[in-house]
């Protein structure tokens, strides 16, 4: 028999697992991955921030973002510079910004869709209750 808090756990992971496999999907009509996406995006959002960082910001681990750092790089997707130290600093290029910017607008898309069953208020509810469990105070 599962538990109330099994079943809730399973419940969130599947929402999650459906959002991430449609937002892929839409992604890579315009070009670019889910995890390349959202690593733009942290760097747009965080320009000073260290690889070290970015990897935490997007969930991967140091290794992991300094891969997909490298890759993103010959893709020419972004530039990298040195941040003092070991630091590197991250930017995007043109294209990188131009891939993030048709990337919102297939995420809007998708994320319209997928919340669809939801009216604003609960949207927002669900808001509220994501931000409690995780602890986000923005």
């Amino acid at each position: 028999m599962i538990s109330d808090l099994q079943r809730l756990g399973q419940s969130l992971k599947r929402a999650q697992w459906r959002d991430h496999r449609s937002l892929d999907t839409a992604l890579r009509s315009v070009g670019i991955g889910l995890v390349q996406w959202d690593a733009l995006r942290a760097v747009e959002a965080h320009p000073d921030a260290s690889g070290h960082e970015l990897a935490a910001l997007t969930f991967m681990s140091d290794q992991a973002f300094a891969t997909l750092a490298a890759r993103m790089l010959r893709a020419g997707l972004i530039e990298r510079r040195p941040g003092g130290g070991r630091r590197i600093h991250h930017t995007l290029t043109d294209q990188g910004r131009r891939l993030l910017d048709e990337g919102r607008r297939a995420v809007d898309e998708t994320l319209d869709q997928l919340f669809a069953p939801l009216d604003a208020a609960q949207r927002r509810q669900l808001q509220h209750l994501l931000d409690a469990l995780t602890g986000d105070t923005r």
